[in-house]
């Protein structure tokens, strides 16, 4: 339980910082978004429901790629990332997962220090 507790308590930090910040409390979804317009520079006034999926998967592959599920291969003319995934992952539950992203999102903070 000690695990779970230290998750909880640093994603509610985290969760207040970025209120702290944009004005309302961010749910999983957001800080992906945000995490994918921080990896690519992607700026626009209006983001389409394709491009705001596109920017979460990248955030999903760069804040997997420390635990070697994902590798940069480069960037294509437009500037977006592509991954390579390079193993599966593990199967879990819906919470097992949300932890599983919690937690490594809480990594890319960590060590992007932002």
């Amino acid at each position: 339980m000690a695990i779970e507790d230290d998750l909880q308590a640093r994603w509610w930090a985290l969760e207040k910082k970025l209120m702290d910040l944009f004005g309302k409390k961010p749910d999983t979804e957001a800080i992906l978004f945000l995490i994918g317009l921080q990896e690519t520079g992607f700026i626009r006034e209006k983001v389409s429901k394709e491009q705001k999926q596109d920017l979460m998967h990248v955030a999903i592959c760069n804040i997997l790629a420390p635990s070697g599920y994902y590798l940069l291969e480069g960037k294509d003319e437009e500037g977006w990332p592509h991954f390579k995934q390079l193993k599966s992952l593990p199967v879990m539950n819906l919470i097992e997962q949300e932890a599983f992203l919690k937690d490594h999102i809480l990594l890319y903070f960590d060590n992007n220090q932002l």
